[in-house]
């Protein structure tokens, strides 16, 4: 049996090129080198080498799969996937395609639905898949969960996956099956939070997330008991990276990474002793004590990003359910700035029920705590949180809202005491006042990003002409709707 996994265009969506990047397919690496014992497997990154239609049609023909799976990031990029699908089914109607992933686990009801949609799997995939190929095979049964599916006409859903709770059985993906080259020494747009060094690797240390933050999906992606590789387990799989493909930096992408602080240390004194430099998105404050950063210091870290969200003790308690304490964070951002770490802090405006004074708090904070760069973002209600079924009851969301419009740096929500204009416009331009304030801030996010001062200044300039299109766009929205 021949297996294709593919990463569609995301071109092919509704994309935003403010969140469009060549992510490394590290999930279907991993599902690859789960089945490749019981199947011939490849893996297309459609998205990386930016294909055509017609040049994946060719693809597709040219492998004569018997089965496509396909699996998408995030909902925005959903659209791309049905493409495939049906792309997929253009060419063989008998090709079985399954679909996977975020999007999938969220959105399976719907997703099902999709003529071209044979299967979805819903929830983590690396056992599920495995199981469905050998049933495809004639040598196993179907799944008892993690999938949905049709059958006599009728959408058959079995519910989420078991939540892999031994993750140290996972084998090290199958990197060898991508050009992983063409991943680890660039990236789509340029951030903060790049590695230091190339070439670099994106890691994953652990799943699940104990906190439910109201805005977060992560409850049905990965649920709330958090779940952890042990230190030797990821430490193996960096040591592979670095005698196969030359590896200098890592990121970390766990939402979680210090929850289990022991494993932590372990796992950081493993890097100091490979020389390995390292940064980590979304870290938690309230885990972090000076000690433990110094650790992370000295082991290699040279960039956090912190996830606040907001400088409103309400907002944060009453919305979003997370147990941020602003003392804390201000603690946080001094130990940064005298262990000489980068730190970034991420913010989140426009939330139902927030007032324009608790936005502006939020503002305020993020430029009176000294940090080296605030990213500030607009809510995005997305289905299936707290938070979206939040904005549905109280009627959050702006006149003639549609799921499939949703863009990361457009507002989606109204009140009575701002538009989405008014988030749009605020975020752009106290983004470019607190970051580029002074020429040590200018010189420090050019340090960080490693790129020349004009690229910047071009950032910044189409960040704000951005912002004039996206209310050009918007009013001419509101036009339409107001003919019917």
């Amino acid at each position: 049996m021949k297996v294709l996994l593919i990463v569609p265009n995301f071109r092919w969506a509704n994309w935003d090129k403010n969140s469009l990047w060549n992510f490394i397919p590290h999930n279907l690496c991993l599902l690859a080198s789960m089945i490749r014992e019981i199947c011939d497997v490849e893996i297309i990154d459609a998205n990386l080498n930016n294909l055509s239609y017609k040049q994946l049609k060719n693809e597709i023909i040219d492998y004569n799969p018997d089965v496509v799976g396909i699996t998408i990031l995030m909902d925005q990029y959903g659209p791309a996937g049905h493409k495939t699908a049906k792309l997929t089914k253009e060419i063989n109607k008998s090709i079985i395609t399954v679909f996977g992933g975020i999007y999938a686990t969220t959105n399976s009801d719907y997703v099902i639905k999709d003529k071209s949609v044979d299967f979805v799997v819903i929830g983590e995939g690396e056992y599920v898949l495995r199981d469905l190929i050998l049933y495809f095979k004639g040598s196993g049964n179907l799944p008892k969960n993690g999938i949905a599916y049709k059958h006599n006409n009728k959408v058959i859903n079995l519910g989420h996956s078991d939540f892999i709770m031994d993750l140290d059985k996972l084998p090290i993906p199958a990197y060898d099956l991508i050009d992983l080259n063409k991943y680890i020494y660039t990236t789509e747009r340029k951030t903060v939070d790049f590695p230091p060094e190339v070439p670099y690797m994106r890691i994953f240390s652990s799943r699940g997330c104990p906190i439910g933050c109201s805005f977060c999906q992560v409850r049905d992606i990965m649920g709330l008991r958090f779940r952890m590789r042990s230190p030797e387990h990821v430490l193996n799989e960096i040591k592979y990276l670095i005698n196969n493909y030359g590896i200098k930096s890592i990121e970390f992408d766990d939402d979680n990474l210090i929850t289990d602080r022991q494993r932590a240390i372990d796992i950081f004194k493993g890097l100091k002793e490979l020389n390995i430099s390292w940064v980590v998105n979304a870290l938690a404050a309230f885990k972090l004590d000076k000690e433990l950063f110094t650790i992370m210091r000295d082991c290699g870290c040279v960039y956090v990003d912190i996830a606040i969200e907001s400088a409103s003790e309400r907002i944060l308690k009453d919305i979003i359910g997370k147990p941020v304490k602003l003392d804390k964070v201000r603690e946080v951002a001094a130990w940064a700035r005298e262990l000489g770490v980068f730190i970034a802090c991420n913010f989140m405006i426009g939330f139902p029920t927030e007032t324009w004074d608790e936005i502006r708090k939020t503002i305020r904070f993020a430029e009176e705590i000294n940090i080296d760069y605030a990213k500030i973002f607009i809510v995005i209600p997305l289905r299936n949180t707290k938070l979206f079924d939040m904005c549905k009851k109280g009627k959050h969301f702006k006149k003639g809202f549609k799921y499939k419009d949703i863009g990361w740096c457009i507002g989606q929500l109204e009140s009575d005491e701002y538009s989405s204009d008014d988030l749009t416009i605020l975020r752009a331009f106290e983004w470019d006042r607190i970051n580029f304030s002074s020429e040590a801030k200018i010189q420090k996010v050019l340090d960080r990003m490693k790129i020349p001062r004009e690229e910047l200044e071009d950032m910044r300039k189409f960040t704000r002409k951005n912002v004039i299109q996206t209310i050009i766009r918007e009013d001419e929205r509101r036009k339409s709707l107001r003919k019917f």
